[in-house]
């Protein structure tokens, strides 16, 4: 669960004592009993357009659909009285975050727990994900996301859009440091427009679903390997950058320019890839 957030610690760790500073390792006191508190909380009333964000430390994220009432609803756990999360309301944006930890010193991140269980309404919203090093396990069909924006570091998420999005959405952006993702249904999720920005890492791409109209994908990654998912029957090209880039596309087809391109009817997928090096893998 802490996995990522454990090598950045043990890097701190590192510079600090290289600097000649003392730290006392570890640090256990902070961690008590575990804590589960149940979340609830109700659509504003309010004609403006709903916004919510989840700013996630380091632990478990997990958020999925409800049929409502409330706007969200779930439960948290933790051990760590710190960790405790702060809601705040203001109109129509709804911040849930996690409490402030004090740090003192290098903490046993093996006995520390943060788990977020959260089901998210059905209702129109701009939804923000901003984390730290954590493990995100998010399913996204069925609601109405006018908008998706997920920041994260070092973490593992698999992030799905089973059934589709019921909004339009303008934009689906995902940017993140060295990670391990994997995005699923991307057709589902109604978007006209978006971009991945990454580091290092693997990546996985699936575009199944139903494209509803055109939509144009921008990926931008360092040195990696990027897995891109697009089924038969969904007209698509892709247009790659990249110096030391090994490149995978096996029954694609390629045009004059360099293009890669698969016949298909319905809207058209189209996805610019930039990539510094790695592997790159077109795949059906």
């Amino acid at each position: 669960m802490f996995r990522h957030l454990s090598i950045l610690v043990l890097i701190l760790a590192l510079l600090i004592s290289g600097c000649g500073l003392r730290v006392q390792v570890p640090v256990e006191g902070r961690v008590g009993e575990e804590v589960s508190e149940a979340i609830k909380i109700a659509v504003p009333e309010t004609q403006e357009p709903l916004s919510l964000t989840f700013k996630f430390g380091a632990g478990d994220l997990k958020l999925s659909p409800a049929s409502g009432p409330d706007l969200v609803s779930g439960s948290v756990t933790y051990n760590i009285p710190d960790l405790k999360p702060e809601i705040e309301i203001e109109d129509a944006t709804v911040i849930i975050q996690t409490g402030k930890y004090n740090l003192n010193g290098i903490p046993n991140l093996d006995k520390m727990k943060n788990e977020w269980d959260l089901k998210i309404g059905p209702y129109p919203l701009a939804l923000s994900i901003e984390a730290g090093a954590y493990d995100g396990d998010y399913e996204f069909g069925g609601l109405a996301l006018t908008s998706l924006t997920v920041k994260d570091g070092a973490s593992d998420v698999k992030l799905k859009f089973s059934s589709p999005n019921k909004a339009a959405m303008d934009i689906l952006r995902y940017d993140t440091g060295a990670s391990e993702v994997s995005m699923e249904g991307l057709a589902n999720a109604n978007f006209r427009a978006m971009i991945f920005n990454s580091g290092a890492g693997n990546y996985t791409l699936d575009f199944s679903g139903e494209l509803k109209h055109d939509a144009t994908v921008t990926v931008d990654s360092g040195v990696s390997n990027v897995t891109l998912i697009i089924p038969d029957g969904i007209a698509a090209q892709v247009s790659v950058e990249g110096g030391l880039l090994n490149v995978s596309a096996p029954g694609w087809e390629k045009d004059s320019g360099g293009v890669y391109y698969q016949k298909g009817s319905g809207p058209l997928l189209t996805i610019i890839v930039d990539m510094g090096a790695g592997n790159l893998v077109l795949a059906r």
